[in-house]
């Protein structure tokens, strides 16, 4: 089995890591576990790091945690916020932990017979019956005020970085985390809690509670918060997140991400983010460096990362997509795309919506000057027709008195109009 330890360090994946965790991996197969909140139904790339951290893990013949925050995603975390995060109810949880879970099965192994096969666990299992009167005489006793105004994500919020300040509910989190590393150790045999970066002061305060209530091994190991080359937060486009659910990010614009990231972004996200060799991308860094204009790591980054989200018919697809706009595509591929996918496509070229009984029965020429003027005059749209430089659907105008029928809409609303190689119009049959 590969050593853990080395395998995240050379792919740039080691922030902090407590002292003796090296050896406990190399002696024993080892339970870790590492905590997601559950705020919404579905994973960003924000949350890819760490979970590359748990498929690693298991990879390397270890068994993964991923623990879902049912309980304390009902009071929100703040490491790393200025707000308050608005609480959730159990049905909106609920929800969300399943699909949750249905994302992480494709980077981990839930169902098969190994020792090291993943569990998805949830704290609202052991929290729900859980008193406050209770948890403040077994836990809270062992944890001093002190020690936790100490945290790190606890003092930005005190001194000024948030309007509100700290509510009470915030400021027993790490206290609430603490006890899942308790109660994972203790019933679970977790002895390694993984995590970003700004995690370590909620890990150190689990291992601190294991430390004082029953003195097990216990160890921490977190990743660093993944930027941007220009120091930019990862994972945020203009559009917000990058979602792993396709009904938030379409395959095509997922895939357009990885695509467009720079060059030194790049190398350090196929590390990250890919399950492939150190040897194969180091050869694909050394080819890019060769070739910038070629792209190859980009797009094997973007290759390797929609794949393992989504899926191959998902990337073939995309790279269809890609190719209606940057390459040499035909109506078949367009006729492959789904809606939304041909929406993204085209989602910054100009627009017309024109009633449908407009288009049918219409002769383009008609149609494409006054309706949806894609030309300025009839003269021009015949002109250029003539030239070979009209097209419809990714098909050359022949005749610009070419009558349109129903079956010439694409998803039985859509009329792509081109003129020359690159420009192009939505005709939307309303």
């Amino acid at each position: 089995m590969k050593n853990f330890v080395e395998e995240l360090t050379w792919r740039g994946m080691i922030h902090q890591m407590m002292p003796g965790t090296d050896e406990l991996l190399q002696k024993e197969q080892v339970t870790a576990y590492l905590g997601i909140d559950p705020t919404a139904d579905s994973l960003h790339i924000g949350h890819l790091c760490g979970v590359m951290m748990l498929r690693h893990f298991q990879r390397c013949g270890h068994k993964p945690l991923a623990l879902i925050g049912g309980a304390t995603g009902m009071i929100g975390d703040p490491s790393g916020k200025s707000q308050e995060r608005n609480l959730l109810d159990e049905e909106t949880l609920a929800h969300n932990v399943k699909c949750i879970r249905e994302q992480l099965s494709r980077f981990l192994d839930f169902d098969s017979d190994a020792a090291n096969r993943a569990e998805l666990v949830n704290n609202y299992d052991w929290m729900k019956n859980f008193t406050f009167l209770d948890f403040a005489r077994d836990i809270g006793k062992h944890i001093t005020v002190n020690y936790m105004m100490a945290k790190e994500s606890v003092q930005k919020r005190l001194n000024g970085e948030a309007r509100d300040g700290l509510s009470f509910t915030e400021f027993t989190y790490q206290l609430l985390q603490g006890y899942d590393f308790l109660y994972l150790n203790e019933h679970k045999n977790c002895k390694l809690q993984l995590g970003g970066a700004d995690q370590w002061g909620n890990i150190t305060t689990g291992s601190e509670l294991i430390r004082r209530i029953n003195g097990n091994e216990c160890y921490a190991l977190t990743c660093p918060l993944v930027t941007k080359s220009d120091g930019r937060k990862f994972g945020k486009t203009e559009t917000g997140n990058v979602w792993l659910d396709r009904n938030r990010t379409t395959p095509y614009q997922f895939y357009q991400f990885w695509l467009n990231v720079p060059d030194a972004d790049a190398e350090k996200y196929i590390k990250i983010f890919t399950s492939l060799e150190k040897e194969e991308i180091d050869a694909i860094i050394e080819e890019q460096r060769q070739d910038p204009g070629r792209r190859v790591l980009q797009k094997r980054l973007a290759d390797e990362v929609t794949v393992m989200v989504h899926s191959l018919d998902d990337l073939n697809m995309a790279k269809e997509a890609s190719n209606i706009l940057f390459g040499k595509s035909t109506k078949e591929s367009l006729l492959k795309l789904d809606e939304q996918t041909l929406l993204d496509v085209f989602a910054g070229v100009p627009r017309y919506e024109v009633a449908k009984d407009a288009i049918i029965g219409k002769p383009a020429i008609e149609v494409l000057t006054a309706d949806a003027p894609v030309f300025p005059s009839k003269g021009e749209m015949r002109k250029l027709t003539q030239g070979g430089g009209v097209s419809i659907n990714k098909e050359k105008l022949a005749d610009a008195n070419y009558v349109f029928a129903e079956s010439d809409l694409l998803d039985g609303k859509y009329l792509l109009a081109q003129q020359g190689k690159k420009k192009y119009f939505l005709i939307i049959a309303k």
